[in-house]
């Protein structure tokens, strides 16, 4: 069942691992004086993204959206190659999505530090704490600030898994179907496959909205 989630092709190398280089080859490159609908399309995509980064980052930040923008491109990319036949689904797997999540918590925290020690001090223990709570608030904001990074790989890796496992359960049961069934079956699995693609979209989304939150509180 989880056979096609196993990452190793061969004892000696495994070339599933250069998925990650693939958006650069899928993504849309301007090459015309008129774009044509998916560049129309993918623009419309970018300017939308760009205003709903923009209300979160500040007006001395907004060039960081890019950064971010380039982030729901590249794992919005990879969510969609993971749905087609054949195709290694690389963004289902911990060990890219913890990668990705802790070098961007990292690079933020060692920013905040860096700048803004006091501020980040500050952010422990929220407004209107009562004294007698102060010292475990501190705790609490501590256990929940390193614990970002995880919940950032485990929300993509879960959500993932859960739909390419339910449409590997549903093609696996639909084979055993007669065929009035089958076409109930194909319905169901169309409906899935609708759902695993906004799921896509949904998860590459969230991460990149939390990263920009995450950054949003180490600003100065």
């Amino acid at each position: 069942m989880f056979e096609n989630f196993d990452p190793s092709t061969n004892f000696y190398m495994s070339l599933n691992w250069l998925m990650m280089y693939f958006p650069l080859i899928l993504f849309p490159y301007m090459y015309w004086f008129i774009p044509s609908r998916i560049m129309v399309m993918w623009m419309i995509f970018m300017k939308l993204m760009y205003n709903e980064f923009k209300i979160i980052s500040m007006k001395k930040y907004q060039s960081n959206i890019l950064i971010f923008i380039s982030l729901i491109n590249y794992l919005l990319l990879l969510n969609f190659s993971s749905l087609m036949p054949y195709i290694f689904t690389i963004t289902s797997h911990m060990n890219f999505n913890l990668t990705l999540s802790l070098s961007l918590w990292l690079s933020f925290m060692l920013y905040g530090i860096y700048n803004m020690p006091y501020k980040m001090l500050i952010h422990l223990v929220p407004l209107n704490t009562p004294m007698m709570l102060m010292n475990f608030m501190v705790l609490i904001e501590l256990i929940s600030n390193f614990i970002r990074p995880w919940t950032l790989a485990i929300r993509l890796t879960a959500n993932l898994i859960a739909g390419h496992l339910l449409l590997t359960l549903l093609g696996t049961f639909m084979s055993n179907l007669f065929i009035p069934f089958i076409l109930l079956m194909i319905f169901i699995q169309n409906l899935l496959m609708i759902l695993e693609i906004s799921m896509a979209f949904i998860q590459s989304y969230v991460f990149s909205i939390l990263s920009i939150l995450y950054f949003s509180e180490f600003k100065k």
